[in-house]
């Protein structure tokens, strides 16, 4: 997990070229999804975070975006225990 506020713009251009990252999430909320979903670009740079696959956002305890990841979070939402 790499936190947006603590990297800088060119080693995040650079991540972004070599495709180290993947996808992107919101700290506060504890979601993540697509860096091209419409939910996470209207974030705070102090709250997003960046993540190399799906298992290290499942580790970190974030859940899936409802809109990008659909059928995850469907996955997600049944396997959860009420």
């Amino acid at each position: 997990m790499i936190k947006h506020a603590d990297i800088s713009t060119e080693e995040l251009k650079k991540h972004f070229k070599n495709k180290d990252i993947c996808f992107g999430g919101n700290a506060r909320l504890k979601i993540f999804g697509l860096l091209t979903c419409r939910s996470g670009k209207r974030m705070k740079k102090e709250n997003r975070v960046f993540f190399r696959s799906v298992e290290e956002a499942l580790q970190h305890g974030y859940r899936p975006c409802g809109h990008c990841l659909k059928t995850a979070y469907q996955q997600w939402i049944y396997s959860t225990p009420r």
